[in-house]
């Protein structure tokens, strides 16, 4: 890398290799019979809430997607936060979350 894109990417003016918006590792857990995937956004140095729940249903998978403004300097506490993010959702919407039974939505 450059000088100048070394600069660029100190003060925002670009990302150098890894640093840039995408996906960090997938995180799985099952809470309350539902399966929950951390899905942190990476950006810049941060990591972004991001996740989704997924529920079977009749031979077919139910996802509900979510992405929060949330922003973490660890993975670590992103997907931590993330589990405790997806574990309200469930509770607050019930079997409202997947009553419309359309395959893709968000929470």
């Amino acid at each position: 890398m450059s000088f100048f894109s070394k600069i660029a990417a100190i003060f925002g003016g670009g990302s150098s290799a890894g640093e840039g918006k995408g996906a960090a590792k997938e995180h799985m857990r099952e809470i309350g019979g539902l399966r929950v995937f951390a899905t942190p956004q990476r950006e810049g140095a941060q990591y972004r809430l991001a996740g989704r729940i997924e529920k079977d249903q009749d031979g077919v998978t139910l996802t509900r997607e979510f992405v929060r403004a949330d922003l973490f300097t660890t993975e670590d506490d992103v997907v931590e936060v993330t589990f405790r993010k997806a574990e309200q959702i469930i509770s607050q919407n019930g079997k409202s979350l997947f009553a419309d039974g359309a395959p893709t939505g968000r929470a």
